[in-house]
């Protein structure tokens, strides 16, 4: 999708939502049905079920913590902004040699090349981020990390998620379940706005990239 001229383009680096969608074990499946139709009722409105981690989604710290904030809790500065797009695909385990790029930024994107297999046997058999790794992340400031497979960890554990999301006092986003960051350059604007809803966990995200041009 084209921005304005002279403004460079936007990307949408989210995967669409619909029945069918993969989730991870555990997780509700999706599912819609009508609760008011053109027909009846004058108007189309669907009734939906859904995980708050369905599709491209977003994590608030709430997600892992006891007492970690919610997603309305939390600044919208976290959910926008500069990012940094680092390549690390082929790196089954991304740990603190991987990261490189990642001082000075607030926001880093990790392009793992990963959501090529969406939907496929290999989807939740993804790279994950080492604990090392997360922490190396925070000491450098980033507080938003987003990632192009179905969760940061390796499945079954949460080290890494328990990193980023941070503290009450200082806390991180994650976003997960994101597509399409092959196409970007290695600075790009960043947006990943979710639900504003009250002790959420998280939400799903329209998340999108902004490419300068």
């Amino acid at each position: 999708m084209s921005g304005a001229p002279g403004a460079g383009r936007l990307v949408d680096l989210s995967r669409p939502v619909g029945p069918g969608t993969p989730v991870l074990p555990g997780d509700p499946a999706f599912g819609t049905e009508p609760a008011l139709t053109l027909e009846r009722d004058g108007v189309r409105v669907a009734r939906l079920v859904l995980g708050t981690h369905t599709g491209t989604h977003v994590d608030a710290p709430a997600h892992v913590h006891p007492d970690g904030a919610t997603l309305d809790e939390l600044p919208l500065e976290l959910f926008c902004g500069p990012a940094a797009v680092l390549g690390v695909e082929g790196v089954a385990r991304i740990g603190p040699e991987h990261l490189g790029g990642a001082a000075g930024a607030a926001i880093v994107l990790l392009r793992t090349g990963w959501d090529a297999r969406a939907g496929t046997a290999e989807e939740f058999a993804h790279p994950s981020l080492t604990a090392d790794g997360a922490r190396l992340l925070r000491a450098a400031g980033v507080r938003t990390v987003g990632i192009d497979t179905a969760s940061v960890d390796a499945p079954g554990r949460l080290e890494a998620h328990r990193v980023l999301l941070g503290t009450r006092a200082d806390p991180g986003v994650l976003v997960e379940n994101l597509r399409g960051l092959a196409g970007l350059p290695a600075a790009v604007g960043f947006s990943a706005f979710g639900w504003a809803l009250r002790g959420g966990d998280g939400s799903p995200v329209r998340a999108v990239a902004h490419v300068p041009g």
